[in-house]
């Protein structure tokens, strides 16, 4: 906050001095009341262009004509853009093809948790634990 107000102040003190020249200049002039009109009048020619070419400026540059910095700008942040919806597409499609195969490999154990708790249940014999490899051989 502070260093807005010192921005602020430094802006306004700026404005308020070239207020005070130009007036200051113009009172100096004062005789030639009418020479500086004239030059006021070149000096707007000088800064606003014709309405030919301003109809010229906003058409298509040439094919071999370098960008602007402005369509450079526009250009990266498009591509920019694309790439970050590009990502995020990929991301949700790797998320889903990961949870898939999650469920999968959950229905997986399932069914072999199953099977095998089968066979353990038909070729129990009474005794503890009910693994094939514990059992007595007569």
């Amino acid at each position: 906050m502070n260093g807005k107000e010192i921005l602020f102040l430094s802006c306004l003190a700026t404005f308020v001095l070239l207020v005070v020249l130009e007036e200051s200049d113009s009172a100096a002039v004062g005789t030639k009341k009418a020479a500086g009109e004239e030059d006021k009048e070149s000096v707007k020619k000088k800064i606003f262009i014709q309405d030919s070419d301003a109809s010229n400026f906003f058409k298509k540059r040439g094919k071999r004509a370098t960008k602007s910095r402005d369509e450079l700008n526009a250009e990266t942040r498009q591509m920019l853009i694309a790439d970050e919806q590009r990502r995020e597409y990929f991301d949700e499609q790797r998320n889903e093809f990961e949870n898939f195969v999650k469920e999968e490999h959950k229905e997986q154990q399932e069914r072999s948790r199953e099977q095998i708790e089968q066979w353990r249940q038909y070729h129990y014999d009474g005794l503890y634990p009910s693994y094939m490899y514990n059992r007595h051989h007569i």
